[in-house]
């Protein structure tokens, strides 16, 4: 069989997003706080735009005058797209650009001197303390000779988040002597560690639970010693007890404690069921994770996009746009479109950054109008929500808005995306109104939300010594006319991370 070139004609349809669809979809999926970012680097980018500065205007007659810019600027565009010469004269570029390309509003020389005065922006920013700052920063009033402060500080560095230490003796010895490590550096390596360990928060610097546990517990036991030496007086009987029992039970029965197995705990330690119980109580005041106070990831700023306000006997959606910048069309570049003299390669540019600019001003304002309908909608489905809380909150699709409000799934998604309104209930992430359901009470629906808030106050409720199993829950629900198998409790019990039936028991 022979092979033979042929020619073939195919017709297909392929979608292309072009540059303007590639930035609606972007702006669009942008909460405010990004949303402002971006609007500031566009300024920067593009000298076209500009920031329209506080003035008495209304927000009507603000509107009207940029809608009417706008579509001059777009005919200039446009009748400059017809032109296929462009006449010009010799004229003094440098001069001109220097007139309309300066970045900004320029102050009065009485602020330009106080400007020079005023303290430097850096003296008011703060790094947030790492656990390894604040033990380091502890070492400074310590009298440590040189090479056990070189030791601990790399003990120091190789805490984890939680404050264990991740690093063996024989590694840190090895890394302290920069080969292989001899009897001298294990010595110092130990030493270190004993110095880590009676640092600020007590625990830190321990290979796992169990030591934590025990450095807390022998830390607590020698403070209570200390008051009772200074009050003369000394520590009760109970006292001491309890922390002999829970220095035990967390050097040798720490997994009979997981397991709430009270009876086990009494017969292995020898103590009595008051001295444990006094164990467990103090064990549960310790901390697990000393280090997870200064690791912990920094605080979210979050401002509402949107607000859902009440007026009258209805509500309303209002955009947040506080500290937005205004944008407007320099209206220097409009004349250099409209000058014959300008240069062909100034015209082309200048037209390219009008595009861009009008493109921009689109996008946000198809942003806001897809937002503003998105909450129109939720507000409609959601009214016993806003007057009774997450009790009241009904199930709710995606697919569902978006159908509709005429745009497809993905617009919805990304207009929720990452965005919070403030309602009469709080602040919430859009997001929380989209929900799957259940099979309710008379054939309704039972938002998944509140099904799992179900699940947990039945738990919550349950005798500790007899725990109710997965399947006793979901013949609870049923009988609350909710439809759920003990395969979905199970489900949304972990999803919750509520310990089983046999985790929860209290013996």
């Amino acid at each position: 069989m022979l092979l033979q070139p042929r020619l073939n004609v195919r017709v297909s349809q392929r979608q292309v997003l072009t540059p303007g669809l590639m930035q609606m979809v972007s702006v669009l999926a942008l909460n405010k706080l990004e949303l402002k970012d971006m609007i500031n680097g566009e300024l920067v980018e593009n000298p076209v735009l500009e920031e329209i500065e506080e003035s008495s205007e209304t927000f009507d007659e603000r509107t009207a005058r940029e809608g009417d810019r706008e579509r001059s600027a777009e005919d200039l565009v446009v009748e400059g797209e017809r032109t296929e010469k462009d006449p010009f004269d010799e004229i003094d570029f440098g001069s001109y650009f220097q007139d309309y390309l300066d970045p900004g509003f320029r102050t009065a020389s009485n602020f330009e001197d106080y400007d020079s005065e005023k303290p430097s922006f850096e003296h008011f920013l703060a790094q947030p303390s790492t656990l390894s700052d604040y033990l380091t920063w502890q070492l400074g009033s310590m009298p440590l000779r040189q090479e056990l402060r070189t030791a601990v500080e790399l003990v120091i560095g190789n805490l984890n988040e939680d404050g264990y230490l991740t690093a063996s003796d024989q590694e840190l010895a090895e890394a302290l002597a920069g080969s292989e490590a001899g009897q001298a550096e294990l010595i110092l390596v130990v030493e270190a560690r004993g110095v880590v360990a009676h640092l600020d928060p007590i625990g830190v610097g321990a290979r796992d639970l169990r030591e934590c546990l025990l450095l807390q517990i022998e830390a607590l036991r020698c403070e209570a010693l200390l008051v009772g030496k200074r009050n003369g007086a000394p520590v009760p009987e109970d006292a001491v007890a309890a922390f002999d029992a829970a220095a035990l039970i967390a050097d040798r029965h720490l997994s009979l404690l997981q397991k709430k197995d009270m009876r086990e705990l009494t017969r292995v330690s020898h103590r009595t069921p008051e001295q444990v119980a006094a164990a467990v109580d103090l064990i549960r005041s310790l901390d697990p994770r000393p280090g997870q106070r200064y690791s912990s990831s920094d605080t979210r700023l979050i401002e509402p996009d949107v607000a859902f306000v009440k007026r009258g006997d209805e509500y309303v959606v209002v955009m947040n746009e506080e500290d937005l910048p205004a944008l407007r069309l320099n209206q220097g570049y409009r004349k250099m479109l409209r000058e014959k003299s300008t240069e062909r390669e100034v015209r082309e540019y200048v037209k390219e950054r009008y595009k861009s600019a009008i493109q921009l001003l689109r996008n946000i304002e198809q942003r806001k109008n897809t937002i503003v309908r998105t909450c129109e909608a939720i507000v409609r489905r959601q009214q016993e929500f806003l007057e009774r809380g997450v009790e009241a909150l009904k199930p709710m699709m995606i697919k569902e808005v978006a159908e509709e409000i005429g745009v497809h799934a993905s617009t919805v998604s990304r207009a929720v995306a990452n965005k919070y309104v403030h309602t009469t209930q709080g602040v919430y992430e859009l997001r929380f109104f989209f929900t799957e359901s259940v099979n309710g009470p008379e054939g309704g629906d039972v938002p998944l939300l509140l099904l799992k808030r179900r699940v947990k106050k039945l738990i919550e409720d349950e005798d500790p010594r007899k725990p109710w199993t997965d399947e006793y829950l979901a013949a609870e629900l049923q009988r609350q006319g909710i439809r759920v198998t003990r395969r979905t409790v199970a489900k949304y019990r972990e999803d919750m991370q509520i310990p089983s039936t046999h985790q929860r028991r209290v013996r």
